[in-house]
């Protein structure tokens, strides 16, 4: 089923896309006072963020070209994989639930930046001298090249067993890693992801799926979503404050990494996501001057809202 969708939905969109990427105008109701509305294949589903402008309107694939300029580069690792009908596909089944729709147009391009400056930073091959700079070159792999282990963690033998013979390390958007990890991600999206990893490197839409998913998911019960800190859907607690996490693109690293990234000081993995942020929002047109002040970037004194478990039951 999940695959006819995908199917269907490229079909539909590339249609849509093919006309000019004009807007659609919404179809509208009011419920108990509330208006909601549905857009179509963009945004389905009779929802207030449908009421808002969606992804297609402000971020085309001109602006998609620019940000990965040189993901299919003779040089780079997945040549032909990424493109922008993938990532729009992926985005509309997330856009009634907010993901690049929650706000005005300012906020929701801002929202795609940071989701994709993470994407860019955990995809990139580009280096210091790298042709176009080492920005440029985001989408470069959709998969980890030369695993140094199977990531199998023998603690989730119950809940998420490993298939004899496969890897589960890093593929996707944004990358997955272990076992319980695939699982989970599999268990949200109808894909047998745990027996079958490499779906996600088949497949550019269900990786982009995948890391939207992720982002709109809080990682565990009782925190937020990365999507919740950036658009200011969460509110800090008493205990968040003093942990220094305020809403903004650095908590969204917090919610991601935890300790791997944060309260780590000025760290070269932290930066590079700030960087590639910074990048997208200037090449979008919105300006880095709008990510707001130092704190509100990065997360280099805040406390992790969770620890790397310990991988000693893992090979």
């Amino acid at each position: 089923m999940e695959s006819k969708w995908l199917l269907f939905s490229t079909m539909a969109i590339m249609l849509a896309l093919g006309n000019c990427q004009e807007s659609v105008k919404p179809l509208v109701k009011i419920v108990k006072g509330k208006k909601l509305c549905d857009k179509g294949w963009e945004c389905k589903g009779w929802s207030k963020y449908c009421c808002n402008q969606t992804i297609s309107d402000y971020f085309q694939t001109y602006q998609f070209e620019n940000l990965f300029a040189k993901r299919n580069t003779p040089v780079a690792h997945a040549v032909g994989f990424w493109d922008y009908h993938s990532f729009i596909t992926a985005a509309a089944k997330y856009q009634p639930l907010g993901f690049g729709t929650t706000g005005d147009k300012l906020q929701n391009m801002k929202e795609v930046a940071a989701f994709l400056g993470h994407v860019g930073s955990k995809t990139s091959c580009g280096y210091g001298v790298a042709t176009g700079g080492p920005l440029a070159w985001g989408l470069c792999y959709n998969k980890e090249m030369s695993p140094s282990k199977v990531y199998c963690d023998d603690y989730y033998k119950y809940t998420y067993p490993c298939t004899p013979g496969v890897s589960y390390h890093g593929r996707g958007a944004l990358p997955i890693y272990w076992n319980y990890n695939y699982g989970e991600t599999g268990e949200a999206l109808k894909v047998d992801l745990l027996n079958h990893p490499e779906y996600l490197e088949d497949n550019a839409t269900l990786a982009f799926q995948s890391a939207i998913w992720r982002w709109m998911t809080p990682v565990k019960k009782h925190q937020p979503s990365a999507h919740d800190v950036f658009v200011g859907n969460w509110k800090p607690t008493k205990n968040d404050t003093l942990a220094k996490r305020v809403p903004g693109f650095g908590t969204t690293m917090n919610v991601l990494y935890g300790d791997q990234v944060c309260g780590q000081g000025d760290s070269d993995s932290m930066n590079n996501a700030i960087s590639h942020y910074l990048y997208y929002l200037d090449l979008m047109g919105v300006g880095r001057e709008e990510a707001g002040p130092h704190d509100v970037l990065t997360c280099e004194q805040q406390e992790p809202f969770s620890v790397s478990p310990s991988s000693a039951t893992s090979s």
